[in-house]
C-alpha cells in the first residue's frame, strides 16, 4: 500500500509539474514551460503526453531535432498517440525528410482518417520531394537559377532544412551571387559552427572572388569536419592548382620567357572553368603576354573573354584598347577607352581616351605615308626617295596607251603622291598633320604647293609636269 500510495504521489507531482508548464506554454513562456515539463518527464519517464507536449514546447524553440527525438519517444511508448506521430512528422517535415515525414502522416491518416489538417501535410511533403527531384535535374543541367528557386519553395516548408539552405548557397555562390551565399552559410554557422557543407560554400565564395589563400583554410576547415566531403576536397585542390599554375605564369612573364607564361596561363584557364574572376584575370595576363608575343588579335580575344566574365574588369578593357591602338582598330579604342573614362575619371584616362580620338580623326583623312609607301618614321631622304619612285610610278605619260578610265586613275593618283610629298616634305606642315590638326586650311596654298613638286619632278626627271 505505501508503495502505491508513493507513485500515487509521483503521479500527482508530475501532473502538477505538467500543468505547470501548459500554463507557461499558454503564455508563450516556452523556456519555463520545457523546463516543468522536463521535471514531469524525470518523475514519470513512461508518459507518452509528457514527451509531446515538450516536444511542442521545442518547436516553438526552433529545436527541431530534440522535439523530434521526444516525438519519436512518446510514440514509441503509445503507438496510438496521433499527435506524437503529427508532431514527429513536422519535425522531420521542417528538417527536410519529406519521406519521413509522409510516412508519419500516412500513420495519423490510419489513426484519424478524418483529420483535415494531416491532408494538407501530405500536400507539403510531396512537393518538397517535387522540388528535390527537380533540383537534382536542375543541378545536373547547370541551371542554377532553378535550383535556387526550388529550394526556395521548399525551404517555405522545410525552414530548418540545412541541407536545402547549402545547396541554395552554393549555387548562389556559382551564379556569382556571392554576399547572398555568404550570409546563408553564415547563418548556418551561427547555428552549427562544424557545418562542413557551410564551411565549403564559406570557402567557395572566396575561391570565386579571388582570395584563394581563405578559400583553401575554409576548405581545410570543411574536411576536418567531414573528411569525406568530396566536393571541399576538390575545390580545395583546384584552388591549391589555380594559385600555383598563376604564380608559376606570372614569374615566367617577370623573367621575360614569354611563351612559357603564355602557355602556363593557358593550362590555368583549364583548371576550373567556373571560378570567373580569377579566369577573367587569367585571360587578362595571357593578353599581355599575347601582346608582347605579337599576337595582338589573339590579345583582343582574350581580353574579350575577360570582359565577358567579369564586365566590370577595367584593366581588360584598357588592355584590349591599347591592342586596337596598336591594330589600327581606333573606333574600338575609343569606344573602351570612353568605357574606361566613365568608370574612372583619371587624367590618364583622359589623356588616353584624347589620344585614341585623335588618332581616330587622323585616321579617316588620307594616310600619306601610305600614299608615299614609308613608315610614319621615315627620315627626310626616305620621303623623297619614295616619291620620285612613286611619281614616276604613276605619271600620266607613262600611261598615254591605256585607256581613258586607266589614265583618269593613275593621274588621281600622281596627285595623291604630290599632295603627300607637299605635306610631308615640309616640316611644319608634317608636324601638323602628324599631330592631327585640320590640314584644310592650306588647301588654298596646295596649287603653289604643287608648282614645288613639280620642279622637283623636273629636276630629278628632266621635264615638266603639266599640272
Amino acid at each position: 500500500e505505501r508503495e502505491t500510495s508513493d507513485l500515487t504521489l509521483f503521479l500527482m507531482e508530475a501532473e502538477g509539474f505538467k500543468e505547470q508548464g501548459n500554463a507557461f506554454y499558454v503564455k508563450k513562456d516556452y523556456a519555463e514551460a520545457f523546463n516543468f515539463y522536463t521535471k514531469a518527464i524525470d518523475l514519470c519517464p513512461k508518459n507518452a503526453s509528457y514527451y509531446g507536449n515538450r516536444a511542442a514546447t521545442l518547436m516553438m524553440l526552433s529545436r527541431y531535432r530534440e522535439a523530434l527525438e521526444d516525438s519519436q519517444q512518446a510514440v514509441r511508448l503509445d503507438d496510438t498517440f496521433m499527435k506524437g506521430h503529427m508532431r514527429e512528422g513536422k519535425c522531420h517535415l521542417l528538417l527536410g525528410n519529406a519521406m519521413a515525414a509522409s510516412r508519419c502522416f500516412q500513420k495519423v491518416q490510419e489513426l484519424e482518417p478524418e483529420n483535415s489538417q494531416v491532408q494538407q501535410e501530405l500536400k507539403s511533403a510531396e512537393s518538397i520531394l517535387e522540388f528535390e527531384r527537380l533540383a537534382e535535374i536542375s543541378f545536373e543541367k547547370r541551371d542554377f537559377r532553378m535550383v535556387v528557386f526550388c529550394m526556395d519553395r521548399a525551404l517555405q516548408s522545410a525552414s530548418a532544412c540545412h541541407r536545402f539552405k547549402v545547396l541554395k548557397a552554393e549555387c548562389l555562390a556559382l551564379l556569382g551571387r556571392y554576399p547572398e551565399a555568404q550570409s546563408v552559410a553564415s547563418d548556418i554557422l551561427r547555428m552549427d559552427s562544424t557545418n562542413g557543407d557551410a564551411l565549403y560554400v564559406r570557402g567557395l565564395c572566396l575561391y570565386y572572388e579571388d582570395c584563394i589563400d581563405k578559400a583553401v583554410q575554409f576548405f581545410v576547415q570543411a574536411l576536418r569536419m567531414a573528411p569525406d566531403h568530396e566536393k571541399a576536397r576538390l575545390a580545395c585542390r583546384n584552388a591549391k592548382a589555380l594559385k600555383a599554375k598563376k604564380e608559376e605564369g606570372n614569374k615566367a612573364f617577370k623573367e621575360g620567357s614569354y611563351e612559357e607564361a603564355y602557355d602556363l596561363y593557358s593550362e590555368a584557364l583549364t583548371i576550373d572553368p567556373n571560378n570567373i574572376k580569377t579566369n577573367a584575370k587569367l585571360y587578362c595576363n595571357r593578353a599581355t603576354v599575347g601582346s608582347k608575343l605579337n599576337k595582338l588579335d589573339q590579345a583582343i580575344e582574350d581580353c574579350t573573354k575577360a570582359i565577358k566574365l567579369d564586365e566590370t574588369y577595367i584593366k581588360a578593357y584598357m588592355r584590349r584598347a591599347q591592342c586596337y591602338m596598336d591594330t589600327e582598330q581606333y573606333e574600338e579604342a575609343v569606344r573602351d577607352y570612353e568605357k574606361v573614362y566613365q568608370t574612372e575619371k583619371t587624367k590618364e584616362h583622359k589623356s588616353l581616351l584624347k589620344n585614341a580620338q585623335l588618332e581616330l580623326k587622323k585616321s579617316k583623312r588620307k594616310d600619306y605615308y601610305k600614299v608615299l609607301g614609308v613608315e610614319k618614321n621615315a627620315t627626310e631622304d626616305e620621303i623623297k626617295k619614295a616619291y620620285r619612285k612613286r611619281a614616276l610610278m604613276h605619271h600620266p605619260d607613262r600611261h598615254s596607251g591605256a585607256s581613258a578610265e586607266v589614265q583618269k586613275e593613275e593621274e588621281k593618283k600622281f596627285k595623291e603622291v604630290g599632295e603627300a610629298f607637299t605635306v610631308l616634305s615640309d616640316p611644319k606642315k608634317k608636324s601638323r598633320y602628324d599631330s592631327g590638326h585640320d590640314l584644310e586650311d592650306d588647301d588654298m596654298n596646295m596649287g603653289l604647293e604643287m608648282n614645288f613638286f613639280f620642279f622637283f619632278f623636273f629636276f630629278f626627271f628632266g621635264h615638266i609636269v603639266q599640272p
